[in-house]
């Protein structure tokens, strides 16, 4: 499938969920609007809403963006329980189109110089019945931006990751390496270890409790 648009765009995963794939979009939208770009984030599926609807992932996006889009547009899915989307989605009768997804997203990407699209948990959390999100990152056919958490098991989630990217026939553009754990032991090996063993390049290092507006600073975009 053809990319939708030829703007800069980049889908931004994680190792797994809770992973800091919603602060790093934002630290990334950061980095685009000072390179003085028009950044948007997107969120196609977000689950778990708050009593005013509104869902916190999506609404973190909305303000690190640079210019207001249509919510319809930046997050076309969202659904009241915060389970796996599949599992939200049919408990409210909701089948989730990727053609729906494609479509906002190329309308999104004719308001802005740069669109970051962040999944859904990790790398393969289905969708539906028989798709899941790297359906959705290969009906997108954008290069894929990795969120590796730096907590105890990250190797092997990272590598899994990079070889499921790679089967689905997407570039993995770059990885962030973002601190969640601060009792972490052994950091410095285990980024050793990601460094020797991921293909793409390191986009950057965001050490725990920091902010996006600071973590932008330490991170690169792909060329």
């Amino acid at each position: 499938m053809p990319k939708p648009t030829s703007s800069p765009a980049w889908f931004i995963t994680g190792t797994d969920t809770e992973v800091g794939k919603t602060f790093i979009a934002c630290a990334l939208l950061h980095a685009l609007r000072n390179q003085g770009r028009t950044a948007l984030g997107m969120k196609p599926v977000a689950a778990g809403l708050d009593v005013e609807g509104k869902n916190e992932d999506v609404e973190q996006l909305i303000a690190a963006s640079s210019i207001t889009a249509p919510r319809q547009l930046i997050n076309p899915y969202a659904f009241n329980a915060a389970v796996a989307p599949h599992i939200a989605a049919a408990e409210e009768g909701i089948t989730i189109e990727l053609a729906q997804i494609v479509s906002a997203f190329k309308q999104l990407s004719g308001l802005a110089d740069a669109v970051l699209v962040e999944g859904v948990g990790g790398f393969c959390v289905p969708l539906g019945p028989v798709s899941d999100t790297a359906d959705l990152a290969v009906a997108l056919d954008l290069p894929v931006i990795l969120v590796v958490g730096l907590r105890l098991g990250c190797i092997n989630h990272a590598l899994l990751t990079e070889q499921a990217i790679a089967a689905r026939g997407l570039k993995l553009a770059g990885w962030v390496a973002n601190g969640i754990d601060p009792a972490m032991a052994r950091v410095d090996e285990n980024l050793a270890t990601l460094k020797a063993r991921i293909s793409a390049p390191l986009l950057g290092i965001v050490p725990y409790g920091t902010t996006p507006e600071t973590a932008a600073l330490a991170l690169r975009l792909p060329a």
